[in-house]
């Protein structure tokens, strides 16, 4: 079969979303790269994410994982994050690389309280937006990476 990766990184590395995406440690089941979402808190900073196909890929899901601490409902502390298109339930085997980054950013724009891996950040969004957004704020200073030049 031929290899179905070198089309898809391309595609990942013409969005405008992402920066400096490749294969980690030159494994092309493994990419790196720098997410850059638009709104604030995190439009401050950029995000490395990790993003793992299993050897059946495209029939089983990749696992993304945000390798820069955020403070977010839908991303825990280890990385993880909530995103139902990767699960086996929803997973598709047409989806691409490229949706999978581009649902992950959309998700770090607009929190989903439907998709809720820290109940305590997710409720004071909720209850403290101003509170929520200061924290996501000073996080984002601390935490994440310069944003690339354009």
């Amino acid at each position: 079969l031929p290899h179905p990766f070198p089309q898809e990184l391309e595609e990942a590395r013409r969005w405008e979303g992402a920066r400096d995406v490749r294969p980690l440690d030159g494994n092309v089941r493994r990419w790196t790269g720098l997410l850059l979402p638009n709104n604030p808190p995190y439009n401050m900073g950029a995000f490395r994410f990790e993003l793992t196909f299993s050897l059946n890929h495209p029939l089983e899901p990749p696992c993304i994982t945000l390798r820069t601490p955020i403070y977010h409902p839908s991303v825990d502390l280890e990385g993880r994050v909530c995103q139902p298109l990767t699960t086996h339930v929803h997973w598709e085997p047409t989806t691409r690389a490229i949706q999978v980054l581009q649902d992950l950013l959309l998700q770090l724009d607009s929190p989903d309280l439907q998709r809720v891996l820290r109940p305590d950040v997710a409720r004071e969004l909720q209850e403290r937006p101003e509170e929520f957004r200061r924290r996501a704020e000073e996080h984002t200073r601390l935490h994440a990476e310069p944003r690339p030049d354009p």
